[in-house]
């Protein structure tokens, strides 16, 4: 069973921010995940509160409506120290701004073996985590046997 975890940018898509045709396919890719296995780090929510009010406009009950709905859906996991400590090191090895290898150092600590997100190399792996862009084509083999 392949853990996936969920990037800001894939959520912000499905919740409507974004050109048409990429909120379609990030919302028909979160219908097909398989809800047991997929991962929302816990920075990822924080991020989309950011995207949802200062992007979007929406009020924040708003947004927090929308957040608490990811939560109820998939499994959140939180930012450890532990984490934190190996995203500085991610982040200083590989230029990754903090706040993307913190989310990345969580879906490791969860044991995903897939992060679905536009914000890294296509491909990149750390700890056993491969980093995808869900809407680049042709997918990922990966991302296809999970999506079956």
């Amino acid at each position: 069973m392949v853990r996936i975890a969920l990037d800001t940018n894939v959520m912000a898509y499905a919740e409507g921010v974004g050109d048409a045709k990429r909120c379609r396919a990030a919302r028909n890719l979160v219908a097909r995940l398989p809800g047991h296995l997929v991962v929302v780090p816990a920075q990822t929510l924080g991020e989309l509160h950011r995207v949802l009010v200062g992007k979007a406009g929406n009020a924040p009950a708003e947004a927090r409506a929308a957040i608490l709905s990811w939560a109820d859906a998939f499994d959140v996991a939180d930012s450890t120290f532990d984490a934190l400590r190996a995203a500085l090191d991610l982040a200083a090895d590989h230029q990754t701004p903090i706040w993307d290898a913190l989310i990345l150092s969580v879906a490791a600590d969860q044991k995903c073996r897939l992060l679905l997100s536009e914000d890294f190399q296509h491909g990149f792996t750390w700890r056993g985590v491969t980093v995808l862009n869900p809407f680049q084509t042709p997918r990922h083999p990966l991302l296809v046997a999970v999506l079956r």
